[in-house]
């Protein structure tokens, strides 16, 4: 009998902004985290890292649709039927390899994506009673602006664990199921079938041009939202 060929080449999947964001959001969020539980005169700099952080968010929720090919959502954003079928084959023997993000850490860069961008929004507009408030808690009432910061302290706790898991989903792909996956989010290259991995070398690559745009747009959406008061102020 012929044994399967279980030879892996080396392809390119993940382009240089995602790696990028990745690796910024990494130390952002962790120095936040920090920050945030620390308190006191560093508040003024967790406040920094969250506009930092909502800028990534806003460049990756774009990117997703712009992006080169495995950075867009419909490359690795799977049915649920999907995400189960390929979480109860995680108890099986051997890797079930594909070229983006597994279907079920897809759903978790999208639940992820979607509670830092709620977590900021919550920022934008809390008070927090003693000395910091968000550029935006002037536009809504003071009830409002309490049960966001309240909301944002609980939120944040839900990010830590979640982060948490898809710490240890990491670990486990990479020290049970021999995955580099780390290694390919640094150089952007994955090991893959053949068949796959000739997929991802004639996929559509990111564009640079339209990458700095996105980017810098979201630079500008943040600078004005944060600013909007002694932008527009009457």
């Amino acid at each position: 009998m012929t044994k399967p060929d279980t030879t892996l080449i080396s392809a390119p999947v993940w382009d240089g902004f995602v790696r990028a964001f990745h690796w910024s959001l990494v130390l952002l969020f962790t120095f936040s985290a920090i920050t945030g539980k620390v308190g006191g005169g560093w508040i003024k700099w967790h406040m920094y890292s969250g506009y930092a952080i909502l800028v990534l968010v806003l460049f990756r929720l774009v990117w997703g649709f712009v992006g080169g090919e495995f950075a867009r959502f419909t490359s690795f954003v799977a049915g649920p039927v999907s995400a189960i079928r390929f979480a109860l084959g995680l108890l099986k023997a051997g890797s079930q390899h594909v070229i983006s993000h597994n279907p079920v850490g897809g759903w978790m860069v999208v639940v992820l994506l979607l509670l830092l961008a709620t977590q900021a929004g919550f920022g934008l507009i809390s008070d927090d009673e003693i000395a910091t408030t968000g550029p935006l808690a002037r536009y809504v009432s003071t009830e409002m602006s309490l049960k966001a910061m309240s909301w944002h302290r609980l939120l944040g706790d839900v990010l830590l664990a979640l982060v948490a898991v898809h710490i240890a989903a990491v670990l486990f792909h990479v020290f049970v199921k021999k995955e580099g996956l780390i290694r390919a989010m640094l150089t952007g290259n994955k090991s893959l079938p053949p068949a796959l991995a000739e997929q991802a070398q004639t996929a559509r690559k990111a564009s640079h041009t339209v990458g700095f745009v996105v980017l810098s747009l979201a630079v500008a959406a943040v600078v004005v939202t944060v600013n909007w008061s002694s932008l527009f102020a009457k």
